[in-house]
């Protein structure tokens, strides 16, 4: 037996994703103003660009990808009420005590280490830019899993920055110094690994 059979193509899961946000109202730039937000204070010459791509990187990552089609799919099973009971009304009412939402994000969070788990935790209580958003409850939508999805992947973008910081610093650079094609911590910085 053919072990690749039934695999799906990562190309197929990403965009699966992006439309999964896009769907629910999502978009790279609100979360990347979320990231920006976190971020400028401590980065001379951070444009949203840089966030962007920042954002988009984290997207590609397996372990975040399940998370968002995982989550974005129980919101939408429990908005139109095809989720057995109790976890239906636990879901649709956002249930305090209910913290299946944050742990499938903080899962996620901890790709990239201990600064996106304690951002997110900081994203997860404090609800910035449309974290906020999704977690009022108007109409009909539920965002159960989504707020805290979004917080994870701003929190893993914003650590992606904060690394890359430290190796630019390394290098006696800015992000004035680099594109935003060249965030990544392993690029352009000789040596670096992370």
């Amino acid at each position: 037996m053919d072990k690749n059979q039934g695999r799906i193509h990562s190309q197929q899961v990403y965009e699966a994703t992006k439309s999964a946000l896009k769907r629910r109202g999502v978009t790279i730039k609100e979360v990347s103003e979320i990231v920006f937000e976190m971020q400028v204070p401590y980065n001379v010459g951070l444009t949203i660009e840089h966030c962007i791509e920042s954002v988009e990187s984290v997207l590609k990552k397996r372990e975040m990808q399940h998370a968002i089609l995982v989550g974005v799919e129980l919101d939408e099973l429990a908005e139109k009420k095809m989720l057995s009971g109790p976890l239906q009304q636990i879901i649709e009412s956002d249930e305090g005590l209910f913290g299946v939402d944050e742990m499938i994000a903080l899962g996620a969070a901890y790709t990239y280490g201990s600064i996106a788990v304690t951002t997110f935790g900081h994203l997860d209580k404090n609800k910035i830019g449309i974290i906020k958003k999704l977690d009022t409850k108007i109409g009909s939508s539920i965002h159960t899993f989504l707020d805290d999805l979004v917080a994870s992947i701003a929190a893993c973008a914003s650590s992606r920055i904060a690394h890359r910081t430290r190796d630019l610093e390394e290098n006696h650079e800015t992000f004035a110094d680099i594109k935003p094609d060249e965030t990544a911590p392993e690029s352009k910085v000789e040596g670096a690994t992370t």
